[in-house]
Parts: C-alpha cells; structure tokens; sequence
C-alpha cells in the first residue's frame, strides 16, 4: 500500500513540476526541487526494492514450507505403512499365539495320555505279593501269569498244554518263589498225562529239591502211585515207607499206609 502511495505522489510531484513551474517558481527554486525529485525516488525505489526483497523472501519461504510440508507427508504416509506392516505382524502373532497355544494344549494332551500308559504299563510291571502253599512272595506278574496259566491248564483237564507250560516256566524262572510248585504241578501234570516214568523224575526232583515243602508228603504218595502204575510194587512200597519215615503225621503218610495193603 504504502509503494503505490508513493509511486502516486511521485506522480504528482512529476506533474506539478512540468505543468506549473511559473508557480513552483514562487515556492521553491530549481535546485531544491530537483533535490526533492530526486529525493522522492530515492525512497520510492527502495520501497519499490523492499516490497521485491519481502516478496522474494516470501516466496522463499514458501518453497520451504512447501518442502517440509511434503516431507512431512512422506513422513506421514511411512509412518502409516510402518503401522499398518506392526498391524499385520500383531495379527499374525496373535495366530501364532493361539496356534502355539492349541500346540501347548494338544501335548500335554498328549503327555498325559502317554503318563497313563506309563503308569499302567509300570502296573503291570510292578511286582505283586502271592501266597503260595502257605508262604507269601513277591513275584513278577508275567511270572504270575505264566504259572497260573499253567495251573488252569490242569484244572481243564488239558496236561499236554500244562506240561509244555510248566516246562517253560521252569527254564524261563530258574529262581522264581514258584518253581517248587511248578515242579510238583509238572508231576502230577506228567501222571495226568499218563506219562508215568517222567511223572516219577518229576516228583523225584521235587521232593530232593524241597524236602520242607508242605506239599513234599504228597509228591512222595503220587511218586509212589506212579510206581505202581508202571507195577513197580517193590519200588512203591519203598517209596510209601520213606513218606511214613519222613512225615509221619501227614495224612499223606496215612494215606499211603493204607494204600500199601493194595500193592502187590
């Protein structure tokens, strides 16, 4: 505003000095007007040079903030790529998170179910107390099972199988608690089998091998028995004597001593 009010009264200065310089003659001489003139532009062109300086820095200034403005932007817009990308990475690690959860979840599933089979396999490993004629031992139970297999045999009438069983048992559990009963079954397995001679080895074997097992008596009696089978009289006489000798006070001995009157 103020360069267009000087430029205007340059103008009139102008004017007036060329069109009334009769009049101006009376106020002012040539010289000092002429020095105003002068004077006059002086100022307006460094208004005039002020107004472009103020114009050029502004636009300096406008390409600056131009420039930090878009950098800013840019700024802007990477900072958005930079959230969106962390949006993407939580959501997968979210996925990630209930994945490995159900994973987590799943195994001790898992373990627990292989905990279980531990267990019961151990169970079935974990020796077991039986009584056995009279005595209590700790056994195996595939031992068990073995010599109780063996003994439903007999009770079914089936001896082949039982002296294959008890066989196998005596060879697989040489210092198994039930061997001494397993050989006395084997005899009395052999007798029910017919096979008279190894019925004898048997209860032989048994009775040597065990003579203060409670069943001894009657290893001696079904030995004695298996003798006269195979008319052995002399040899079951013997043997009958031998019981009475040893155990007396079994029924076994009493059985055998009334059982002597039918041997020949």
């Amino acid at each position: 505003m103020r360069l267009a009010q000087w430029r205007a009264a340059m103008a009139v200065l102008v004017c007036l000095g060329s069109a009334v310089p009769a009049a101006q003659a009376g106020l002012f001489d040539d010289e000092e007007a002429r020095k105003a003139i002068v004077d006059l532009r002086k100022r307006v062109t460094a208004v005039d040079d002020q107004g472009k300086l103020r114009a050029t820095e502004l636009a300096a200034l406008n390409t600056q903030l131009t420039e930090q403005l878009s950098a800013l932007r840019r700024s802007l817009l990477d900072l958005n790529n930079q959230l969106e990308a962390m949006r993407g990475e939580i959501a997968k690690l979210r996925g990630n998170d209930e994945q490995l959860s159900r994973d987590i979840a799943d195994i001790q599933r898992r373990q627990k179910d292989v905990g279980q089979a531990l267990d019961d396999r151990l169970r079935k490993l974990e020796p077991v107390k039986v009584a056995i004629d009279g005595k209590e031992f700790m056994v195996e139970q595939d031992e068990k099972k073995g010599y109780e297999d063996a003994i439903a045999a007999i009770r079914t009438g089936d001896f082949d199988k039982s002296v294959t069983l008890l066989s196998n048992f005596q060879r697989r559990y040489t210092a198994s608690p039930y061997i001494d009963s397993a050989r006395f079954w084997l005899g009395n397995a052999l007798y029910g089998k017919r096979d008279y001679k190894e019925a004898i080895n048997a209860f032989r074997t048994f009775v040597t091998g065990a003579p203060e097992h409670a069943r001894a008596p009657e290893a001696l009696l079904a030995l004695a028995n298996s003798q006269a089978e195979m008319k052995d009289g002399k040899g079951a006489r013997k043997t009958i004597e031998e019981l009475m000798k040893a155990y007396p006070d079994s029924e076994a001995a009493q059985a055998g001593k009334e059982r002597l009157a039918s041997i020949k």
